[in-house]
C-alpha cells in the first residue's frame, strides 16, 4: 500500500486499486482523497507520436499502453494510469535535454497560451473494464524575463518536467492563468478519475461518523 496514504478523505477504495505511475504528485492527489492503493509503475519505453497523430490521442494512447502493461499482471485489480504532455502550437514539448533546452522551452512559452493534456485510463482486465479519455487544460504563462527563467532553471526543478516547469512547485510563479482543471496540469484530472472509479464502484463515499 502507499506508505504516504492519509486515512482522512471523502472516499474509500472498495476494490483493490493500483496506480501505474511513480509520480509523487499523482500519488498525493489520490491519497489525499482517502484512497488506499498500490504503486506499480510501468517500465515500458514510451514510443514517439505516430505521423499525424493528434496530441490528445497520443496522450490517451500512452496512458492505455502503461495501464495495459500493469493490468495484464494484475487482472483482478483496478488500474489507474496516466500520461501528461505539454503542447504548444500542436507540438509536444517533452522533458528538456539540458539547461539550454529548458531555457528555449520556457522562452517559447513565455507570454503565451499553451495546453496541458493528460490521457488517463481506468482498467480491469478481469471483467473487461476499459475507460479512457484525455482532459485538456489551457495555461497562460506570464511574460517572464530571461533572468527569471534562468533563475528558475538554476533550481533544477525544470529538468524532469514536460515543458520544463512544474506548476505545483517553484514554477507556480511562471503561470498567471489556468482555464480548466488545475490538477490536470499537476498530472491527474482528479475529478474525472474519481468519476470513472465511482462509475464502476471501485470506490465509494466514506460514511461520516
Amino acid at each position: 500500500m502507499n506508505p504516504g496514504l492519509s486515512k482522512q478523505g471523502p472516499f474509500r477504495a472498495l476494490l483493490p486499486l493500483v496506480l501505474a505511475s511513480a509520480s509523487p504528485r499523482r500519488q498525493a492527489l489520490l491519497a489525499g482523497q482517502g484512497l488506499g492503493f498500490e504503486v506499480v509503475p510501468s517500465t515500458l519505453k514510451e514510443p514517439a507520436p505516430e505521423p499525424g497523430e493528434a496530441p490528445a490521442d497520443y496522450a490517451a494512447r500512452m496512458a492505455r499502453i502503461k495501464g495495459q502493461d500493469i493490468a495484464a499482471r494484475h487482472p483482478d485489480k483496478v488500474i489507474v494510469s496516466a500520461d501528461t504532455i505539454v503542447v504548444r502550437d500542436s507540438s509536444i514539448l517533452g522533458k528538456p535535454k539540458d539547461t539550454a533546452d529548458a531555457l528555449n522551452m520556457l522562452t517559447a512559452l513565455a507570454g503565451r497560451w499553451h495546453e496541458v493534456m493528460t490521457g488517463f485510463c481506468v482498467l480491469r482486465h478481469g471483467d473487461g473494464v476499459s475507460l479512457c479519455r484525455t482532459v485538456t487544460t489551457r495555461v497562460h504563462m506570464a511574460d517572464n524575463s530571461r533572468d527569471m527563467l534562468q533563475a528558475y532553471i538554476a533550481t533544477g526543478e525544470p529538468m524532469d518536467k514536460a515543458g520544463a516547469y512544474g506548476i505545483q512547485g517553484i514554477g507556480a510563479f511562471l503561470v498567471d492563468e489556468v482555464q480548466g482543471s488545475y490538477t490536470n496540469v499537476v498530472g491527474l484530472p482528479l475529478r474525472s478519475v474519481l468519476d470513472f472509479l465511482l462509475e464502476i464502484e471501485a470506490i465509494g463515499v466514506a460514511h461520516a461518523r
